[in-house]
């Protein structure tokens, strides 16, 4: 193997070419404290190797050069460290999705890639092959903004110089929006369903309380006499089946909601048939009084609303009719997020395109005022 000086015949000062047996050329440099670094790749002549010599020392002069090795750990190394490490503990069910995320989408292409190696490029091939094997829009965009948050964290840790998740948009969710069911809709289920569960349907309808939320609601957090519900714990499920009550979805989570007048006989009506008078009895249960269960109830749900002809509907819908009712009723955006428990304006204004068709009704209902009137001032067509 040779050694080369720089071009024009100076020894470089920096670094060192050396031709292989292969015919190609290798550049390696030395840093303080006498670390090696040699290139990534090797090069076609010895001007190649040696312009990344001048661009690595011009790096090294203004202290934005980055160890190329610094990244040298697999994905699937460092996500589950990124799991523990987060400054802001995951709840369990956020846990879990990541998890199914991972094995299902980013392990497959990426799991044993070393971090240094995921590319713009490769993330680019990687989204675009989701989409085209039938992944859904809402999944891919899942699983595109875990790797970009994972990925941000190794740019904090110094182990990747930037991100290379920068397609625009790509972790913006776009499902299509889900039809609220209308009150006579939401009545017919109620009856349908067991009475045990009753409230628990007209509760989601009117409260906008989570399923999660409204199964972990105490006798004590019901205030009869302020009329509002004290959300401070809810059921939390994973799979397996385990269930224990915790925190709320999210710090907005933790809310007062006032609950309308006229559901008052019926919440009266279930806690004296249904609910023991410990102050931290449960409100809903199941018949032997353990925890509602998720997959339980699910076929409880999916049994009464066949039966109530609205079989297309899913619990979570309910949550949707409460915070456009809500909106209807002139609720600010700041209100509805502080009524439903959001932590971001995104989620609120879903529900403010509802004032808007309520408003468009208003216009139509001020039309009919002055219907078959003419208006003053106006000539009629027939006088055209």
């Amino acid at each position: 193997m040779t050694s080369f000086t720089a071009m024009g015949g100076r020894r470089r000062q920096f670094g060192r070419v050396r031709r292989l047996p292969s015919g190609r050329f290798q550049a390696r440099y030395t840093l303080e404290g006498g670390q090696v670094h040699r290139a990534p790749t090797t090069f076609a002549s010895a001007a190649e190797a040696d312009q990344f010599l001048a661009t690595v020392e011009a790096e090294v002069r203004r202290g934005t050069w980055f160890d190329p090795n610094a990244g040298d750990i697999r994905l699937d190394v460092y996500t589950p460290r990124w799991l523990v490490e987060r400054p802001v503990e995951l709840a369990p069910r956020t846990v879990e999705l990541y998890e199914k995320l991972l094995a299902r989408l980013v392990y497959p292409t990426f799991g044993p890639v070393p971090l240094c190696r995921i590319t713009s490029a490769s993330v680019r091939t990687w989204h675009a092959g989701m989409r085209q094997n039938g992944v859904g829009q809402v999944s891919t965009a899942k699983a595109y903004r875990l790797l970009k948050a994972i990925l941000n964290t190794a740019v904090e840790d110094d182990l990747l110089p930037r991100n290379p998740c920068r397609l625009r948009a790509a972790g913006v969710e776009r499902s299509p929006e889900r039809k609220p069911p209308s009150l006579a809709e939401v009545d017919a289920i109620a009856s349908c369903i067991e009475p045990r569960y009753e409230l628990l349907v007209v509760l989601g309808a009117w409260s906008g309380l989570r399923w999660g939320e409204l199964a972990a609601l105490t006798r004590e957090r019901i205030d009869q006499l302020h009329g509002v519900v004290h959300v401070v714990e809810s059921l939390i499920q994973v799979n397996g089946g385990c269930r224990w009550l915790g925190p709320p979805k999210s710090a907005a989570g933790v809310r007062t909601v006032a609950l309308p007048p006229h559901l008052w006989p019926l919440v009266e009506a279930h806690l004296a048939m249904y609910v023991s008078p410990e102050p931290n009895a449960l409100v809903f249960t199941k018949a032997n009084g353990a925890l509602l269960d998720r997959a339980n109830f699910h076929t409880m749900w999916r049994r009464a609303t066949r039966a109530a002809g609205v079989p297309d509907y899913h619990f979570h819908d309910l949550r949707h009719l409460a915070a456009t009712m809500a909106a209807v009723s002139g609720a600010t955006t700041r209100e509805l997020m502080r009524r439903m428990g959001h932590s971001s304006r995104r989620a609120a204004l879903i529900y403010q395109h509802a004032t808007e068709d309520r408003d468009l009704a208003i216009a139509e209902a001020m039309s009919e005022l002055v219907k078959p009137r003419q208006l003053p001032g106006l000539r009629s067509v027939s006088d055209g």
